[in-house]
């Protein structure tokens, strides 16, 4: 998918969705997202959007919940932090989250006030609102961040790396300045995260 393609928006709005709280919106939207994900092009985005979807459908909405804490609850949630990973201090680290600031001030939408503006999820829903490429240009800047955190993520079998996978195979492939180490560590991953638990619910933003 290009960046101008639709279906790059597609799937950072779904992406967004599936990485807020499981609520009770969950269960009825699941079937949106569900028809949304099927009109994106067979690969890698939507395989990995699927496998999600599938283990929501699987498990019970005390288990999301429980899991969504483990893994985006406070304290953890941290990691999604886009500007987290950016190498340097915490000046450098500051300067990138004024990036993300600004992309939304530029495009001229508010944040939400669930996230900070380098939130993996908040980056998506720039995406989704209509500003893609700045969100993607924001994406390829942090795509060694990105790649750690599936690591992680993938590390401790949780079905949320193919959320993070999804979005990285939206990102334009790397330029020839990019590090092995980066490229390696970017390379998409087929190997799916296997689900462990069962059905819930998502809330639009």
């Amino acid at each position: 998918m290009s960046v101008l393609d639709g279906g790059v928006r597609t799937a950072h709005m779904v992406a967004s969705v599936l990485l807020g709280r499981p609520d009770e919106g969950m269960r009825e939207a699941w079937p949106l997202l569900a028809r949304s994900v099927a009109t994106l092009p067979f690969g890698e985005v939507r395989n990995r959007l699927t496998a999600f979807l599938v283990h929501v459908a699987a498990t019970s909405q005390t288990a999301l919940e429980a899991h969504h804490a483990a893994v985006l609850g406070p304290g953890r949630s941290r990691r999604f932090r886009l500007a987290s990973h950016s190498p340097g201090d915490a000046a450098g680290r500051q300067e990138a989250l004024h990036r993300f600031e600004d992309a939304f001030r530029t495009a001229g939408f508010g944040l939400s006030g669930e996230e900070p503006a380098d939130h993996l999820a908040a980056v998506c829903e720039l995406s989704a609102r209509g500003a893609v490429e700045p969100a993607v240009q924001l994406l390829r800047e942090h795509r060694a961040g990105l790649a750690e955190l599936r690591g992680e993520l993938e590390e401790e079998g949780s079905p949320y790396a193919h959320i993070v996978a999804a979005v990285q195979a939206t990102i334009p492939p790397a330029g020839p300045r990019a590090t092995p180490g980066a490229l390696r560590r970017a390379e998409p991953v087929h190997r799916l995260v296997t689900p462990y638990g069962e059905p819930a619910r998502f809330t639009t933003r």
